[in-house]
């Protein structure tokens, strides 16, 4: 499972698109230059290494942080009801599923990963449990019931029941639990499944998010809500204080696009509505192309399935338009299968897609090191003399991708005359990351390949 990271050109007399001799780009072990730069990476410890165990995959971290992972989201590590072994339907908030291991391997995976600088959040299931825990016999009142007096599943999701946050005692027992992970084994946050529930209070979130990053002094508790924000449904949801939100609507705009006919004018509004949207809540946006509902759910999407040959350009826009770019296990190689995440199918480490891996090693350095790629940065579009071309620039990094099915040379009146460094190159990407120097002006012609794309960093 070990990558390959060979940062040597085969030959150091390629020439880049500026014309110049390429250089090696060291991309590996990158450090983010603020909060703002970070990329988090969802794992599913079940299908993450063969043994599918803490054990095994803590052994595997020293991978994620040479990648440069900054925050391990793990999926749902709790004890599973057994009508369909859902990781989302828990049996003990403050127990680990026994096929990963216990508490102390947690412990460790854990005490592991900050050892390497990486933080770790746990994905928390607030709004049910699995309908055979223990608590169904033991505190009936925990649960919340329909007219007729009978527990209720939400959603029609028939392997779960909706818990009561009107109850003191159930709001009592899910705190302790929250606290138990912090205190315990030194997590560092939450990924909340489902708040856009109607059963839970926006004063429950206020009240918990407040004590969560208040518990542990000189401790920073972050928390992210599976919600969109900018829905209008949601709304209420941005007075909760979470840190970080789904940028929902954009992921399922751009898989749209990709399905019914790709456009990239409408793509470049789809990007302009979600910067607009992104602009008006509190926190900052997690973005994404996959993660395990796009991957596994409605009969299984893989990057290729959902977004066919776009699916490198638009990987280069997740890391560089803005919010916190998301890598779900297996992405960083392609994303080569679905992944039932009930049954802990594992990833296909040996099905490596070298442009995909090179590309996503290369766009995780940039944006750990470009203050430019910071969350909140400005964005700045640019008209180009192709309309298959989509180009941005952010205060010093220019970006340029071609969604369209042929090579084009590319001009861009409004590019700043300068001295560049060229970061990233779709037509040598696949032998590895590098980098080369450019003067380019905007009546430079610049060469794209189809469905090519290029990162530029002025000087």
């Amino acid at each position: 499972m070990k990558y390959c990271s060979n940062l040597i050109l085969a030959t150091a007399l390629m020439l880049s698109a500026c014309g110049g001799a390429t250089k090696s780009l060291v991309v590996d072990n990158t450090q983010p230059v603020s909060d703002a730069n970070r990329v988090i990476y969802q794992m599913n410890v079940g299908a993450f290494t063969a043994e599918g165990t803490f054990q095994a995959a803590a052994q595997q971290l020293g991978r994620l942080d040479t990648l440069g992972i900054d925050i391990i989201w793990l999926m749902p590590i709790y004890p599973r009801g057994a009508t369909v072994n859902s990781p989302y339907a828990a049996m003990d908030y403050k127990a680990v599923n026994p096929k990963y291991g216990t508490v102390d391997d947690v412990k460790a995976f854990v005490a592991r990963a900050h050892q390497l600088g990486m933080k770790v959040w746990l994905d928390w299931v607030p709004n049910h449990v699995a309908q055979e825990n223990p608590w169904v016999q033991s505190h009936p009142d925990y649960f919340t019931r329909d007219d007729k007096g009978q527990m209720i599943h939400p959603h029609g999701w028939g392997d779960v029941l909706e818990l009561n946050y009107q109850n003191p005692a159930l709001v009592n027992e899910v705190n302790s639990a929250l606290k138990f992970w912090i205190n315990e084994c030194d997590v560092d946050g939450y990924r909340c499944d489902y708040v856009s529930s109607p059963t839970i209070p926006v004063s429950y979130w206020q009240d918990i998010i407040a004590q969560l990053k208040t518990l542990k002094p000189g401790k920073k508790i972050e928390m992210m809500s599976e919600t969109d924000i900018t829905d209008r449904h949601n709304q209420r949801i941005d007075s909760c204080g979470f840190d970080y939100d789904y940028a929902w609507s954009f992921q399922g705009a751009m898989a749209r696009l990709c399905r019914r006919g790709f456009n990239t004018d409408t793509l470049k509004q789809i990007c302009q509505r979600f910067l607009d949207k992104s602009a008006k809540v509190k926190n900052r946006r997690m973005v994404y192309l996959t993660n395990h509902d796009q991957n596994y759910n409605d009969g299984g999407n893989t990057l290729r399935k959902f977004y066919g040959e776009h699916r490198y350009g638009l990987s280069v826009l997740e890391f560089t338009l803005q919010g916190m770019p998301l890598i779900y296990n297996g992405q960083e190689i392609g994303d080569p299968d679905t992944l039932n995440y009930f049954t802990d199918a594992k990833v296909k480490w040996q099905r490596v897609d070298h442009k995909m891996l090179n590309t996503i090693r290369t766009l995780i350095a940039l944006h750990h090191q470009q203050p430019s790629l910071a969350e909140t940065a400005p964005v700045e579009f640019l008209d180009t003399n192709d309309s298959n071309v989509l180009a941005w620039k952010r205060n010093n990094v220019v970006v340029m991708v071609n969604f369209g099915g042929y090579d084009v040379e590319v001009v861009i009146p409004a590019l700043a005359a300068g001295n560049y460094q060229q970061w990233l190159n779709s037509r040598t990407i696949l032998n590895g990351p590098s980098i080369s120097d450019c003067t380019l002006s905007g009546s430079s012609p610049l060469k794209l390949e189809a469905n090519g794309y290029a990162v530029y960093v002025k000087q």
